[in-house]
C-alpha cells in the first residue's frame, strides 16, 4: 500500500511546487495566512497588488488598515487578515530584525499563524520535515485510509508522519495537496481515472 501511494504521487507529481507566488520568507508566510478558507489563485490576485504596493514589511507596518482591506477584501475574513498582515509586520520588523523566525513554537504566536501554517511555510520555504494538514490533506487521508473518518487534524498529521518517510515529509504534503485539490476533489473527484480508487474508503462509482 504505502509503495502504491509514494509511487502514484511520484508519477502524477514528480516535482511538486507550492501554487502561492512569493519572492520572500514573509511574502510567503502572510500569503499562507491570507490562504485560510479561499484558494491559492484568488490570493496571488490579492498579493500580487498587495507587494507591489507594499515592497517591504516597514511599509506594510506603517500601512493604512483600510487601504489593506480594500486590497484584500474579496478573499474571506479580509477585516481580521489585514489585521494579521499588519501586526505580523509589526512583530518581525520590531522583534525578528525583518526576518520570519525559523522556529515553530515562535511562528504559532504570530497572529493568525496555527501550527497547519507554521508547517506549511517551514516545509516550503526550509524544506523542513513537516506535514501541512489543510483540507485537501485531511480529505485525501482519510479517504485512502491512511486515517481514520474521526480523527482531528493533528491525529491525521502525526498519523501520516509515521507512514511516510521523514526526509520526504515536505514533498509528501504538496503532493497530498495538489492530489486532493485537482485529483480527489471534494465534490466530483476523478475516480474513474485514479489508481487508488480500490484503497478509497468512500467507494465512489
Amino acid at each position: 500500500m504505502k509503495e502504491r501511494i509514494n509511487t502514484y504521487l511520484d508519477e502524477l507529481f514528480p516535482n511538486p511546487k507550492c501554487e502561492l507566488n512569493y519572492n520572500t520568507d514573509y511574502e510567503l508566510l502572510i500569503s499562507i495566512v491570507l490562504s485560510a478558507q479561499t484558494t491559492d489563485k484568488r490570493v496571488n490576485m490579492v498579493t500580487s497588488i498587495l507587494f507591489d504596493k507594499y515592497k517591504s514589511l516597514e511599509a506594510l507596518k506603517e500601512a493604512n488598515l483600510s487601504d489593506l482591506e480594500s486590497i484584500i477584501r474579496s478573499i474571506g475574513s479580509f477585516r481580521k487578515k489585514s489585521e494579521y498582515i499588519k501586526e505580523i509586520s509589526r512583530i518581525l520588523v520590531d522583534e525578528y530584525d525583518s526576518k520570519v523566525p525559523r522556529d515553530h513554537s515562535l511562528l504559532t504566536k504570530l497572529p493568525g499563524v496555527g501550527r497547519k501554517t507554521a508547517n506549511v511555510f517551514l516545509a516550503e520555504y526550509y524544506n523542513y520535515p513537516y506535514i501541512g494538514v489543510d483540507t485537501h490533506v485531511e480529505r485525501v487521508s482519510k479517504r485512502l485510509g491512511l486515517a481514520s473518518k474521526k480523527d482531528d487534524v493533528l491525529k491525521v498529521e502525526k498519523k501520516l508522519e509515521k507512514f511516510f518517510i521523514k526526509e520526504e515529509w515536505a514533498k509528501r504534503h504538496l503532493q497530498l495537496v495538489l492530489f486532493g485539490r485537482y485529483h480527489c476533489k471534494a465534490i466530483k473527484p476523478e475516480c474513474d481515472t485514479c489508481k487508488l480508487k480500490d484503497l478509497c474508503k468512500e467507494k465512489r462509482k
